[in-house]
């Protein structure tokens, strides 16, 4: 890096630090932190669990946001100051530091722009995942299981927990379907760039003739929600069927009818859990996906109406990916129109820059 190219970088980072500062609103952040600071000091307060928790998260929130912003701003200016001295020394072993310095604060710098972007009142949930297979039996199955493993790789590296709730593995390979929850800080923020049509196209390993596939894969994501969001579901509206578990972690597979199955008969919206020994408690569970399910419908209903959008089909045309393994290596993001040639990282759970860029190209429109 030479010194033009630091110029260009730092004034790229100010910019960025203003648009940050003009989205966080500081000094009303820290305004709420006061008036938070003053309902805490009232005995009433705490009389409430569910009323003070809530603000508690708030708090928290913004306190993380404030600190990280704080200390992105003032690692900027460090950058900058001892910049300035190791060129008046003309010191090279410290510009080499400085150069090093300026490029992990510009990854901490994009993470703070992506974070303050999730916005939105679900963004700080846990996300229901769910992947169907498309059409093409085998080679579906095992798309859905690279995803699957894809997800988990992606979990694994932001520190997120995954509790999986159902799992239905293929005759051949792969996977039927699997529904998982994936726990964490902004978890359905990253994660809710995900929904849509998978696309893959490779040299199949089942075809002995070694000929071209491509396969689909649907991957659904869903805001877990709060207890205090009322979704109304009428009894007459859905059937509840209870079957034996199976697939991977039933150790109890075939000796209880513990599984349970929800079908809401008027949108067509299935749900299974099967993760639980008690028939109760997957039930519980199920109802809950249900309700997220509904109400991510809703949300994605209101964003078609807005944006005069049709509800896509799982098929050609319709991907929001495409991962193609042959006859060259790319990734292709229809939304940010931006293409990755590390394929096989990517297919390891290296997420990040894809759905930044998608989160960044979508907040942009």
């Amino acid at each position: 890096m030479d010194a033009f190219e630091y110029s260009e970088l730092i004034k790229d980072l100010e910019n960025k630090l203003q648009n940050i500062e003009s989205i966080l609103k500081p000094e009303e952040l820290e305004r709420r932190l006061k008036e938070i600071e003053e309902m805490e000091n009232e005995p009433e307060f705490w009389n409430e669990p569910k009323k003070s928790a809530k603000v508690q998260k708030e708090k928290n929130a913004i306190l993380r946001k404030l600190e990280k912003y704080k200390k992105a701003k003032q690692a900027l200016e460090d950058n900058k100051d001892m910049y300035e001295l190791a060129t008046l020394e003309e010191d090279e072993e410290t510009l080499e530091e400085v150069f090093k310095d300026v490029n992990n604060l510009s990854k901490a710098i994009r993470e703070l722009e992506i974070e303050v972007m999730l916005s939105d009142e679900n963004d700080e949930k846990n996300a229901i995942i769910t992947i169907h297979p498309g059409a093409g039996g085998t080679e579906s199955h095992d798309w859905a299981s690279m995803l699957y493993r894809m997800y988990l790789r992606y979990a694994e590296r932001k520190g997120w927990r995954v509790d999986v709730v159902d799992y239905q593995a293929g005759e051949e390979a792969g996977i039927k379907d699997v529904t998982f929850i994936v726990k964490g800080e902004n978890a359905y923020g990253y994660l809710k760039a995900e929904n849509g049509i998978h696309r893959l196209v490779r040299v199949s390993p089942f075809d002995s003739a070694g000929r071209r596939h491509t396969s689909f894969a649907s991957v659904q994501v869903s805001p877990e929600i709060d207890e205090d969001i009322e979704i109304e579901i009428e009894p007459k509206d859905i059937r509840i069927d209870v079957f034996r578990a199976s697939g991977a972690g039933g150790q109890h597979v075939n000796k209880t009818e513990s599984a349970v199955r929800i079908t809401h008969i008027p949108t067509g919206i299935v749900v299974s859990c099967q993760n639980d020994r008690s028939q109760h408690k997957n039930k519980e569970m199920a109802f809950k996906m249900l309700k997220s399910k509904l109400y991510e419908l809703e949300l994605e209903k209101r964003r078609a109406e807005e944006e005069g959008k049709p509800k896509d089909e799982m098929g050609w045309g319709h991907q929001i990916r495409s991962y193609v393994l042959f006859p060259y290596q790319q990734v292709k993001d229809v939304r940010s129109n931006k293409a990755y040639s590390k394929v096989d990282d990517i297919l390891d759970g290296d997420l990040d820059e894809i759905i930044e860029d998608v989160l960044i190209s979508q907040k942009s429109e």
